[in-house]
């Protein structure tokens, strides 16, 4: 008897056996345990919240200005205050978390209050801005007349401190309207001459001259000499006394 019949014929895998082979062979349909993604995928990471870090960066900025004001170099301060370098270089990037023995270092050796490396932390800063004559118009006695006032915007606060109008005059008119009021305003003329009366002084008004004044004191449009006029009033209140108004 030869070889081969003593080993019989040779057994074929059938298409089950082959779609099995291939299976264990790909081993993405046996429940194999996947390798962790180690790429770009695996490295994302949520975006930070807005306040995080925010203390950080406040003491940062601090720790700059005083230093630069100091006119004290990274090394010169880490040499007043037993900070390393790099530390120093950390906080000001904002990279680290002071401890309060750090802070109380650097207030020493920049000679200022602890408190002041938090100045800005709890402040939320106000901004209003006006797109382009989207302006509240403003009806005031001189409207009628051709008299036109337009709000640029106004930081109030937790008082009114600030108010910006365009001034806009068209129009000739015998009786001008006079202004007193609390604070200081600066007026800036864009277009046009006009004589300004503030108390019992007289200015004759162009384009690119500013008047600063005492809004206590009586003021207004005296004579319109080249229509139109346009210019830009900003007044300044104190403290509280914009509400006075």
């Amino acid at each position: 008897m030869s070889r081969s019949s003593r080993i019989g014929p040779a057994i074929r895998p059938g298409p089950r056996e082959r779609s099995r082979g291939a299976e264990r062979r790909d081993g993405e349909d046996l429940g194999a345990a996947r390798t962790p993604d180690t790429g770009a995928a695996a490295r994302e990471v949520a975006a930070p919240s807005p306040q995080e870090g925010r203390l950080e960066r406040v003491i940062a900025a601090q720790v700059r200005r005083m230093r630069q004001a100091a006119g004290l170099t990274l090394a010169e301060l880490a040499a007043r205050s037993g900070i390393s370098k790099p530390m120093l270089s950390k906080i000001e990037n904002a990279n680290t978390s002071c401890s309060l023995t750090t802070l109380a270092r650097l207030a020493d050796a920049l000679d200022v209050p602890v408190t002041s490396l938090f100045r800005g932390a709890d402040d939320q800063r106000e901004a209003v801005f006006t797109p382009a004559g989207a302006g509240a118009r403003i009806v005031a006695r001189g409207t009628r007349v051709g008299h036109d006032y337009t709000l640029l915007g106004g930081l109030r606060g937790p008082h009114k401190r600030m108010e910006a109008h365009l001034v806009t005059l068209t129009e000739r008119s015998e009786t001008f309207p006079l202004f007193q009021h609390p604070g200081t305003e600066l007026i800036y003329m864009l277009e046009g001459e006009m004589v300004y009366d503030h108390g019992e002084a007289s200015y004759t008004m162009r384009p690119g001259d500013a008047l600063q004044l005492d809004g206590e004191g009586i003021h207004g449009p005296r004579d319109l000499a080249t229509l139109p006029i346009r210019f830009l009033s900003v007044v300044a209140y104190s403290a509280g006394a914009g509400d006075q108004t």
